[in-house]
């Protein structure tokens, strides 16, 4: 009897056990943001393209295959007269190596290798840009999800006013189109909430594709979670080159640009070829004979030293170029976030003003006009007119709220660039 009635507990409780289990996940904005990190394909190709230079790398000190050749010696033609036996020439063996100049090849090898750091800063970019595309989704789902329940507990004060409405209707106390003007109020109310559930979906959608998750997976944000603004402790020139990726990216083109005007100068080295013939005379009057060849080449010639000279003194007028594009890249940097640092704070009191100030002062109008309105002594158009200026403005401060938001966004953004 007893393990029927567990059995039966088990039964009653599965419902709940499933819904639980359907329960959509809650994601914060940290996590949001590591998943992206982690899953996110395109940034795991730049560590596909960083690994390739390693092993390109490694194949740029490999020698040349060696060339062996067999053929003939100082044969003559069918049909010549030979004169004498050792004009009948010879069995040819010949095996020739190339052999390049090792200061070239390392040379070139830490060039290749330079151009993985190139590929790992411009994940970072990428991460950073990724990570402030998610910071703005987020913010607005945060944001959408606020005027949903503004809009919801607004809804409720004109339910009320309807059924008032209705109620006081049949004794000749309002007005027929009062009835339906609180209607189209609920109506205009019901869309607006649908517009911003529209709003959460297409950042849902967004943040998925970003964590490398289905367009249509099924989770919800940290609504508790509020951005705030951390202004930087230093905005000098020095601190933003540590903290800014594309800065560090063009130090590592800088750098690599620099090994491969080394490696174009190594062009100067001498390379090697050794070359061995072994002669097998097609008669046994004359010894068999071989030839070593060492062969070295000249490029200081002046007809060849023309072109790595050349290229080295364009490479270098473009690491000086790219030099003065990076200090300016810092100093326009420094000027934007100084100006955005005041901008927002600005906007911050502007909100604090909204919230301390406006917003209560519109909320008790509301409530007296709707308690005088109750108690019959005032017409529903201006309980209306006050419920709407209470309405836009809540709507206006979390307006002012995404734009803040953004703007820290956007500063972030900047900041680690």
């Amino acid at each position: 009897m007893y393990n029927i009635k567990r059995i039966l507990a088990v039964l009653l409780l599965l419902p709940f056990a499933a819904s639980a289990q359907q329960k959509s996940p809650v994601l914060t904005l940290d996590t949001v943001l590591q998943r992206i990190d982690k899953n996110n394909i395109l940034l795991q190709s730049y560590g596909l393209k960083a690994e390739s230079y390693k092993h390109t790398a490694k194949a740029a000190t490999a020698w040349m295959a060696p060339m062996v050749g067999v053929g003939t010696f100082m044969t003559p033609y069918p049909g010549q007269m030979v004169m004498d036996e050792s004009d009948k020439g010879s069995i040819m063996v010949q095996l020739e190596q190339d052999i390049p100049n090792p200061v070239k090849l390392n040379a070139n090898k830490r060039f290749i290798e330079s151009k993985g750091k190139v590929e790992n800063e411009t994940r970072g970019v990428t991460l950073n840009e990724y990570k402030a595309q998610a910071k703005r989704l987020y913010f607005g789902w945060l944001v959408a999800q606020q005027k949903i329940g503004i809009l919801e507990k607004n809804q409720k004060i004109m339910e009320t006013m309807k059924k008032i409405e209705e109620i006081r209707y049949p004794y000749n106390q309002s007005k027929l189109g009062s009835v339906y003007k609180t209607a189209a109020k609920l109506e205009e109310n019901r869309n607006m909430i649908t517009m911003q559930e529209g709003d959460i979906a297409r950042a849902r959608a967004w943040l998925s594709s970003l964590m490398n998750m289905k367009g249509n997976s099924a989770f919800a944000i940290d609504t508790t979670y509020r951005p705030t603004f951390v202004p930087a402790p230093s905005i000098d020139t020095a601190s933003l080159a540590m903290a800014r990726n594309d800065i560090k990216k063009m130090d590592y083109s800088i750098q690599s640009m620099q090994l491969n005007i080394e490696a174009m100068k190594k062009q100067s080295r001498p390379d090697f070829k050794l070359r061995f013939d072994h002669m097998s005379p097609l008669t046994k009057m004359m010894p068999k004979a071989y030839s070593i060849m060492g062969m070295v080449s000249i490029p200081i010639a002046p007809w060849s030293s023309k072109m790595y000279k050349s290229e080295v003194k364009g490479m270098q007028y473009e690491v000086e170029a790219m030099g003065k594009e990076k200090a300016a890249m810092l100093q326009e940097t420094q000027g934007m976030l100084y100006g955005m640092q005041f901008e927002i704070q600005s906007m911050q009191k502007r909100i604090d003003a909204m919230e301390d100030k406006i917003i209560p002062s519109l909320q008790k109008t509301l409530d007296v006009n709707f308690l005088s309105y109750r108690e019959n002594k005032m017409e529903l158009p201006e309980v209306i007119d006050s419920w709407e200026a209470l309405t836009m403005m809540q709507s206006n401060v979390l307006d002012e709220k995404l734009k803040l938001y953004l703007m820290i966004a956007d500063y972030e953004k900047e900041l680690y660039r």
